[in-house]
């Protein structure tokens, strides 16, 4: 690619030098928009690490790529390797290029990288009810003492994750949908519960949307949580849940979906929970899907209410109440004879 050129992730390179590119900024629009927000900025962080970091050329041979494989085989986890081929291919594809990551030798590079070093997933803790209430109480302590100093840009942060805690947990939310939420697709009912619409959830090829549900609680309420929150900040549209800055100003976007991580761990290890650095934003999901099976829910009711289309996805954030197995197999040991007790029967020789 020539040096110093601007090239739009989204739009065919031929587009770009054409002379009716101002009359095509309507095509550039809805190419964008067919593209989520988070798979766009994955890809275009794909696209710089291949040829900057790395210093690969585009577009790229098969060979180029299967050496950018092999020499991040040890360092990439096998499924950042994957985006990474997704998102070449991907940009020759709207380039008009043939794709490399479709040649044999770079997927026997691939199969070979995942025989010598497999990986096995890692995922988060599941935040746990009584954790839930801890770091809500936690909050509650912060944000009442924040407004007895007379502080209301601690008392609004506070507000914020709080709301976002519950609303996160309560609806099993993923740390992407909670940044993508905005205040005029979501109503909250004080006493009986909230909705929640997205235009576009993972897996929602058809565009659709989704709407979500929560109900209002005796206690760790996310709807009067969301309602204390929006009150505070005054929002009216746009994004629910923004960074606010040192003097209190509201971000106009939403929450980057990554930094919500360290803001959850941050907060969690505030509020006293143990090994907080090994939670993430999946932890509120997982702690709902837990509590949810632990008190009797069958995995069709969780998978409707969660919005989960298949069986697989679901068992990801599910852990057995016995996940060892060990109550059922202590039923089936015979009982431990007492010394000097005679055998039931004689064994056999």
């Amino acid at each position: 690619m020539p040096e110093n050129a601007k090239i739009d992730f989204n739009l065919p390179y031929i587009f770009q030098k054409s002379p009716f590119l101002p009359h095509m900024k309507n095509i550039d629009r809805y190419v964008q928009a067919a593209t989520r927000d988070n798979t766009r900025r994955s890809y275009l962080s794909a696209i710089h690490h291949f040829e900057v970091e790395w210093g690969g050329f585009l577009p790229a041979t098969a060979d180029s790529v299967a050496r950018y494989l092999a020499d991040h085989a040890e360092t990439l986890a096998i499924n950042t390797l994957r985006q990474r081929l997704a998102a070449l291919g991907q940009w020759h594809i709207d380039q008009g290029f043939p794709d490399p990551t479709k040649a044999p030798i770079v997927r026997k590079v691939f199969r070979g990288i995942q025989r010598l070093h497999p990986a096995q997933e890692k995922r988060a803790k599941p935040l746990q009810l009584d954790q839930l209430e801890r770091v809500t109480t936690w909050l509650d302590a912060a944000i009442a003492a924040a407004g007895a100093a007379h502080d209301p840009i601690a008392q609004l942060r506070h507000a914020r994750d709080k709301a976002l805690v519950l609303l996160g947990f309560w609806r099993g939310f993923r740390g992407d949908e909670l940044a993508r939420l905005e205040v005029q697709y979501v109503e909250a009912i004080p006493g009986e519960g909230i909705t929640c619409y997205l235009p576009q959830t993972k897996g929602d090829r058809q565009f659709k949307g989704s709407t979500f549900k929560a109900p209002a609680l005796s206690r760790l309420c996310p709807v009067a949580a969301y309602q204390t929150w929006i009150d505070l900040s005054g929002l009216e549209s746009g994004a629910v849940f923004r960074s606010i800055t040192r003097w209190g100003r509201l971000n106009e976007d939403g929450l980057n979906p990554a930094s919500i991580i360290p803001l959850l761990r941050s907060l969690f290890d505030q509020a006293g929970i143990l090994d907080a650095d090994q939670y993430s934003a999946h932890s509120l999901r997982r702690g709902f899907a837990n509590w949810a099976t632990s008190n009797g829910w069958d995995l069709k009711t969780l998978m409707e209410y969660v919005g989960w289309k298949n069986i697989q996805s679901a068992m990801r954030y599910v852990d057995g109440v016995d996940p060892f197995n060990r109550s059922r197999i202590e039923r089936m040991l015979p009982p431990l004879k007492l010394a000097g007790e005679e055998p039931d029967e004689k064994p056999t020789i």
